[in-house]
């Protein structure tokens, strides 16, 4: 096997090479991953415009021990060519996806499963260690999972974001037979859509600007998408609901306008969950919540059980992931097919692969 491989390493903003780098080596614990599919996530995309936000660059990640410049890649699916003596959960020739979190494993929050806020928190892709777009990658054995039959490394690249919209429904104690509004029909926004079909939602309300997004949040399942530049969207939940809101909001757009839109639009004594990471502050009136004893709740990635539900979500159908792909790419043309393409024509995508293969 070559001792190099083709990677596409984050430099500084709008600096991403592909170029040879050392190919990684098992080590305990651990298994060797030939990538096949990487999906582009739109914490990359900002790392490409304007990072460093998650990658490090000055001092080196506690874990990964490493800084930029690092590989990218989080999204991701392949087959297993090597693990280390001890692994017995996984085999060569499986086909797999991971959860590419980084966590010290030793903590209280790790301990319970909750390794998404442990102190030391870091992603694979982001943080160092390696990343899905590269020819192969290394990770721990406990956090990778085998596709199960009928369940492509395509769809297996897919399965991150959607996990992260399944952890959003179990951190907003979603139930079936509940309302929801999603705002934004991004990545995320409509992988929510898809969850909560998935989950029984009685009725799923997106509010999206961008006509391309109107249509995906249709096609991915919205009963009803809302654009604030044509109608009030609170008086229109209202109307909808029978003048009480919906039981639950999932706020995705990470902007001022779409998180006082999700809280208004939540009955009294329900739940506004926030997905989205924000690059300003948001100014609120806490009376908004309080005189209504309104929830908001932060979810980030996902914890322990969340990737095996979204794999078994995939594989009977009750979520159609390969309805997300709207292009695919060679590694080699990665920058300019799918960095810059989002850049131009971001609306009109949900998820570009890519292969290095």
């Amino acid at each position: 096997m070559s001792k190099t491989m083709r990677a596409a390493r984050w430099y500084g903003p709008k600096d991403i090479r592909v170029e040879d780098v050392e190919a990684p080596e098992v080590k305990a614990g651990e298994v060797k991953i030939k990538v096949e599919w990487c999906g582009i996530c739109g914490s990359d995309l900002h790392e490409y415009l304007v990072g460093p936000i998650f990658i490090p660059v000055g001092d080196v990640h506690p874990i990964t021990k490493e800084k930029a410049p690092v590989i990218l890649g989080h999204e991701f699916a392949g087959e297993i060519v090597d693990k280390a003596e001890g692994v017995d959960n996984l085999e060569v020739g499986d086909k797999v996806t991971l959860e590419p979190i980084w966590a010290c494993g030793e903590c209280e929050k790790c301990k319970r499963g909750d390794y998404q806020i442990c102190d030391q928190l870091g992603f694979h892709g982001l943080a160092g260690g390696g990343g899905g777009l590269a020819e192969y990658t290394t990770f721990p054995a406990e956090f990778v999972h085998k596709l199960p039959e009928g369940v492509s490394t395509e769809e297996g690249a897919l399965v991150e974001p959607i996990a992260v919209a399944v952890h959003s429904l179990r951190r907003g104690r979603f139930v079936q037979g509940e309302t929801a509004l999603v705002t934004g029909a991004g990545p995320i926004g409509l992988s929510t859509v898809l969850a909560l079909k998935s989950a029984g939602a009685q009725k799923i309300i997106s509010v999206e600007i961008k006509k391309a997004r109107k249509d995906f949040a249709r096609e991915f399942g919205a009963d009803i998408v809302l654009d604030p530049t044509e109608v009030d969207v609170v008086e229109e939940v209202m109307k909808i609901t029978d003048g009480k809101g919906v039981d639950a909001a999932f706020e995705t757009t990470g902007v001022q306008a779409g998180f006082e839109t999700a809280v208004a639009s939540v009955d009294k004594g329900a739940r506004v969950v926030v997905t989205s990471i924000w690059e300003e502050e948001v100014e609120f009136h806490l009376n908004n919540l309080v005189l209504a004893e309104k929830e908001i709740i932060g979810t980030l990635a996902y914890n322990r059980g969340v990737f095996p539900a979204t794999i078994s979500l995939v594989q009977d159908g009750r979520i159609d992931a390969p309805k997300m792909i709207t292009k695919k790419v060679k590694l080699e043309e990665v920058v300019d097919e799918a960095f810059e393409e989002l850049v131009k024509n971001k609306d009109k995508h949900i998820k570009i692969l890519v292969t290095p293969e």
